[in-house]
């Protein structure tokens, strides 16, 4: 029996060896460990790679009125990354191409495509400044919940799915900066309008550095002198089930807490961050929220004490229930 044991004990380890080996998926635990829990409310303010063209207005000349950025074939939505050969990186850039009397060639992107045009900035009338008739914006701000942190490198993950436009374009959103926020008031999710979190950045305090925006959410780094002290550490579970399970959100100040909801329904192979349907079972949280809002994406998911997951999004029609992406499909980014 004794001489059983030692050989099946044996085979175990050689198996073990085998599928390190080979390069098999080890489970959840052995590949991600621990992480610091989130569930702390951020500001997001995230810079755009250029500038991007928020409206397409006249310039009133001496000459009449005219309209250099149509002209060049721009339109609503693009961002402009040169002019002239100059790099533009904001809207102030834009201005200091134009008195530096860098025009003629302007590229800038629609969607994936890079376009190419010519302009001649107009002298308006009213100011004496060379205009390109553009309105344009350099930065998304807005606030969201950071779902961990990776001990180690810091490295983040929040809201479980993308910033994009009004469109459902992905922004080329980089170089973000990421602030502490205090949630001061709560607009309540009701059927057919979804609430919203109002927070107060705080801009004293940057907290972290976005360099990623995807379809699974916005990440970057904390910086290397914060106090992880604070932080709360748990394991990451590889799946989740159907049942009890709690999120941890923030509905007023800076501190999370903990809330009751159940895991209807678990699709760990859809690809659009709904890989829960969860629905909120919290009477104090639902008396605050009226269930999931605005803000609260990226909330963690812990079931069973292992971070399983976050909240995505909300249904209308029912704001006490909404998607929750697998945890799986965050890490790594």
């Amino acid at each position: 029996m004794c001489k059983l044991k030692r050989s099946f004990l044996f085979l175990i380890v050689f198996a073990a060896l085998l599928v390190a080996s080979c390069g098999f998926p080890c489970t959840a635990y052995a590949v991600h460990g621990e992480v610091y829990l989130g569930g702390m409310p951020a500001g997001f303010t995230l810079g755009m790679g250029g500038a991007q063209v928020v409206g397409i207005c006249e310039v009133l000349t001496e000459e009449g009125v005219v309209c250099p950025a149509r002209d060049a074939g721009m339109k609503v939505g693009d961002i402009i990354c040169s002019i002239g050969g100059m790099d533009i990186e904001n809207a102030a850039d834009i201005d200091r191409a134009i008195s530096a009397g860098n025009t003629g060639e302007i590229t800038y992107l629609r969607g994936e495509e890079e376009l190419h045009g010519r302009v001649l900035p107009a002298k308006d009338m009213a100011s004496g400044r060379m205009r390109l008739g553009v309105l344009v914006r350099d930065s998304v701000s807005g606030i969201g919940t950071v779902t961990y942190i990776q001990k180690g490198d810091l490295r983040f993950g929040s809201l479980g799915h993308a910033v994009s436009d009004g469109k459902g374009k992905l922004l080329h959103a980089e170089n973000g900066n990421i602030y502490q926020c205090s949630i001061v008031s709560v607009v309540r999710g009701e059927r057919g309008r979804a609430g919203e979190l109002k927070g107060l950045f705080l801009n004293d305090a940057r907290v972290a550095v976005a360099d990623k925006n995807c379809e699974t959410g916005i990440y970057g780094n904390f910086r290397k002198e914060t106090d992880c002290s604070r932080f709360r550490s748990v394991p990451v579970a590889e799946t989740a089930r159907p049942g009890n399970a709690r999120i941890v959100t923030t509905t007023d100040g800076v501190i999370p807490a903990e809330y009751d909801i159940c895991i209807v329904k678990v699709d760990e192979g859809n690809k659009q961050n709904k890989n829960f349907v969860i629905k909120i079972t919290d009477e104090a949280l639902l008396e605050t929220t009226g269930g999931i809002v605005q803000g609260m994406s990226g909330s963690p998911i812990l079931q069973d004490g292992k971070l399983v997951g976050a909240v995505t999004h909300v249904f209308l029609n029912d704001p006490t229930r909404g998607y929750g992406i697998s945890i799986i499909n965050m890490l790594g980014n």
